[in-house]
């Protein structure tokens, strides 16, 4: 059996056939992530985008309607990664990028990388930062059918002090930094922290990111040291919430965990030095924990190649990056809340589904990974009702792979179907 990746111009019909009254698909076995169990034989029915009814075994269609033939595969959800960077991919040549790219280079490698997601079988993102606002052009553009990849709920710039970790201008000569504000993501005070949000609210983001703490890809020496105050942090969060806006934290070093925690964010990424206390202030305030094991494992393995990251870099590299893994799995055995998250971008687009492996290496079930990247993430985002099961009523993101992922989970390296919204953008053959 092979698969491909199809053309703009053979999408065409493809998308006709979802805007048709009934779909009927032939799935070898159907996943459910709610109960980790294997329903065997089914006949899944798509009516209008949407999963109508599920049929034991292989019902024979209606008259003149399609049907797709997945009998050799096992149909689950779509997959959902809670942190991306879908316009930048890590490479020896990145910080050199930031002066040699124009807006529309990032924003046609954005579309890139977010078709490449999509082929991986990951039909939802979060994007936690850009440049340029590029990854809110991408989500209305995949929106309006334009480019290829999944749904995008984007952060756009996310939020920073000077000389933070998302400071734009970390490393640049005087110059040419200036003394970048809130309209760029870097704030000093509760007013500026209010502006900003604001800024990303009028801009369009779904959400807000902030980097409460030192970061490894960042030219700065400390890659864990607190970067905001509680008293910004608060802010950020409250005006957020005037908005129906979470807000994601970027966070490696205790304290900064601690702060943000405090202030009412709604998700710690990385979390790479949580201590028992931060896992219970996280399982008090019911914080989710997004981990990035992937984004770890690949910068300490690059740290290893001389030139690959600037010397600061490569220190906090292979210092930080090893023990994310270990962080995730006294986290999960703590009963931490967990929604997954790569942070691709750093590691590689295409390569989410490393996670999985990474997460079972860690202790955790096949099952409750699948719940991560399905139950959990839609919990995250808000949208339980709507994503994150093939089941009556939800939007009909499905993927199909060979094996039973509830026994293997590498089989999730290998997709060979996806749909988004009804939509068949890679086909079995």
């Amino acid at each position: 059996m092979t698969w491909k990746l199809l053309s703009a111009a053979a999408l065409l019909p493809l998308a006709g056939a979802a805007m048709a009254a009934e779909q009927w698909i032939h799935c070898g076995d159907v996943i459910d992530v709610d109960q980790g169990r294997s329903l065997g034989p089914t006949t899944v029915v798509i009516q209008g985008g949407h999963f109508g009814r599920l049929l034991d075994g292989h019902a024979q269609p209606d008259d003149g309607m399609e049907l797709i033939d997945l009998s050799s595969l096992s149909c689950l959800p779509g997959l959902m990664d809670m942190h991306t960077h879908l316009s930048f991919e890590s490479s020896p040549g990145a910080y050199i990028e930031r002066f040699t790219l124009n807006e529309g280079d990032i924003a046609l490698r954005g579309a890139h990388f977010a078709a490449t997601t999509l082929t991986a079988g990951f039909t939802t993102v979060r994007d936690l930062g850009d440049s340029f606002n590029v990854s809110i052009a991408l989500r209305e553009a995949i929106s309006a059918g334009l480019v290829d990849g999944p749904r995008v709920f984007t952060a756009a710039k996310s939020l920073a002090t000077t000389g933070g970790h998302a400071d734009p201008t970390n490393a640049w000569r005087r110059d040419l930094a200036g003394d970048p504000g809130p309209r760029d993501g870097v704030i000093n005070s509760e007013s500026d922290a209010r502006r900003a949000v604001r800024q990303r609210y009028k801009d369009g983001a779904d959400l807000i990111k902030i980097t409460a703490t030192g970061g490894v890809l960042s030219v700065a020496r400390s890659g864990q040291n607190p970067q905001f105050t509680i008293e910004e942090l608060t802010a950020v969060v409250d005006i957020a919430r005037d908005y129906d806006m979470h807000v994601a934290a970027h966070a490696h070093g205790t304290e900064g965990m601690r702060r943000a925690i405090l202030a009412g964010v709604h998700s710690i990424e990385h979390g790479t030095y949580m201590t028992d206390e931060i896992i219970a202030l996280m399982i008090e305030h019911d914080t989710w924990y997004v981990p990035t094991i992937s984004a770890g494992r690949f910068v300490a393995e690059m740290a290893e190649i001389d030139g690959y990251f600037p010397p600061l870099v490569a220190a906090k590299a292979a210092e930080i990056g090893p023990l994310i893994q270990d962080t995730f799995a006294r986290a999960h055995q703590a009963g931490v809340k967990i929604a997954f998250g790569t942070d691709c971008g750093v590691c590689p687009h295409g390569s989410n589904a490393r996670e999985f492996q990474f997460m079972v290496e860690a202790g955790m079930s096949p099952a409750d990974a699948l719940r991560t990247a399905t139950l959990h993430s839609a919990e995250l985002l808000g949208v339980e009702g709507e994503l994150g099961q093939v089941a009556p009523g939800f939007i009909a993101d499905m993927i199909a792979v060979e094996g039973n992922p509830l026994e293997d989970v590498e089989s999730l390296m290998d997709v060979r179907f996806v749909m988004r919204d009804g939509q068949v953008f890679i086909k079995a053959d």
